[in-house]
């Protein structure tokens, strides 16, 4: 097995490792610090190396034949989580078994959100992950039709500590377990999250899969294996894959007691919005700030978004690297933003308006999600508690002059928000239209209706 100075010695220095993982040579020292290399960054590592998994330090030891003890399934166990460096966490199965070409891999997270699982679940920007909810409570508000981000869940599958149990909600229309079965989605319960959930926060968002077998059957050795190869969600271009496919139009409003959903018979002003993954309420806040909504794919170019002649454009959220959708979303964003038309981004939308701008985004170590992230604004001075579910990040230091920078994270100092100068666009990282606050970052929507009429009137 390699020292941590071998290899990166081997990839070329710090800088020469950086660059091949993606990373900042912040991580790199970390490497050194902790002499260990995070498992997500391997695969990139024995690609740029040669090297084999077992020459990596941390990396899981090649396995007898014959299971060992701690191998085999403890007693009521009927379902696993395997990351990326060989670790199992044995619990209980509920929803779709695993299909039978075997578990999907994906980066595993944790969201610290108290309420609002099935709309987690349902959003977009977690395609590609395995949410760990930290709140030991999911499932007993039950699912219903109304609660859901898009049609089919985008999640590849929750950990929970606790089983769950019968809804108790009077919206519940279903059993959480039923609903995850109709959409193939599987969970594994009585797993440590807290222990879980530290190792995500001390090491960052590991590669993993989970695996719930009809037969009861593992072989773990396959299993580790498909974890240990999947490459990460860097230089993944996920937005095409839970983009619409064509265009439509939206109306539907905000919820309100008793009522429910309402609809926007009388728009001011008229919006495009590109879906790279875009939540439903996103829209419905849109279109309850009284905007005409027309939604176009990820895919679509400045001339069908502005074949529309839109007052304004906005820039929805989605999953993936930012930097692998900008090959095609980056070209259009800036042939807009030529057009002096305002445009409004907001998480993954926010990503690419910066890279349309000349800036660069990079992978966090751990990434923000949950609802009770603190953000500062900076033009106005106020702190806002906003609801998050991002991995990159725009690099504020790669931003030219006439980029301001709005918003900045107050757990990390990332950068939240951004607005040109020049041109009547900005954007923000968090998610305004999850009420968090609960309405902090509601006046972002209606920011966006104020630039639309000063651009419409001149101003």
């Amino acid at each position: 097995m390699r020292t941590v100075e071998d290899i990166i010695a081997q990839l070329g220095g710090p800088e020469a490792a950086a660059r091949h993982c993606g990373i900042g040579t912040e991580a790199v020292r970390k490497w050194r610090q902790t002499k260990a290399i995070p498992a997500r960054h391997w695969p990139a590592i024995l690609a740029a190396t040669g090297l084999a998994l077992g020459d990596l330090p941390g990396a899981p030891e090649p396995r007898a034949e014959t299971p060992m003890k701690d191998d085999l399934p403890p007693e009521g166990a009927t379902a696993c989580l395997v990351l990326g460096d060989g670790s199992v966490f044995w619990g209980r199965g509920f929803g779709a078994h695993s299909p039978s070409g075997g578990p999907m891999p994906a980066e595993i997270c944790f969201n610290t959100g108290m309420t609002g699982y099935q709309e987690t679940l349902t959003d977009p920007s977690y395609a590609g992950q395995i949410i760990t909810f930290t709140f030991p409570h999911i499932g007993n508000v039950g699912a219903n039709p109304e609660d859901i981000e898009a049609v089919t869940p985008a999640a590849r599958g929750l950990v929970v500590k606790q089983e769950v149990t019968e809804p108790a909600n009077y919206r519940a229309t279903r059993h959480l377990e039923d609903w995850l079965k109709s959409h193939g989605v599987p969970g594994i319960a009585g797993v440590d999250t807290r222990a879980l959930t530290a190792r995500i926060r001390d090491g960052g968002p590991p590669n993993g899969l989970i695996a719930y077998p009809a037969d009861g059957q593992f072989d773990l050795a396959a299993l580790r294996a498909a974890a240990a190869a999947w490459p990460g969600l860097q230089g993944m271009d996920l937005a095409k894959e839970v983009s619409c496919r064509q265009a439509y139009h939206w109306d539907e409003t905000v919820w309100a007691w008793p009522e429910g959903f309402g609809r926007q018979a009388a728009p001011k002003h008229k919006v495009v919005a590109v879906d790279y993954g875009a939540k439903r309420n996103i829209l419905r806040c849109l279109a309850s700030a009284g905007l005409d909504v027309t939604v176009v794919p990820a895919t679509a170019t400045a001339e069908e978004i502005l074949r529309h002649k839109p007052d304004g454009v906005f820039l929805s959220n989605g999953p993936g690297d930012p930097a692998a959708t900008g090959e095609y979303a980056v070209p259009a964003i800036r042939a807009v933003l030529e057009k002096k038309v305002p445009v409004f981004g907001i998480c993954l939308g926010h990503q690419l308006l910066g890279l349309a701008l000349g800036g660069k985004t990079y992978k966090l170590e751990r990434g923000h999600r949950g609802a009770n992230q603190p953000v500062k604004d900076l033009t106005t001075g106020k702190v806002e508690i906003t609801s998050q579910n991002h991995g990159f990040a725009v690099d504020e230091k790669s931003l030219p002059g006439n980029v301001k920078v709005t918003h900045i994270s107050l757990f990390d100092g990332s950068n939240e928000g951004l607005m040109a100068t020049d041109l009547p666009a900005f954007s923000v990282q968090y998610h305004p239209e999850a009420s968090p606050g609960p309405t902090d970052s509601h006046y972002l929507f209606h920011r966006f209706v104020a630039l639309i009429e000063k651009h419409k009137t001149g101003g």
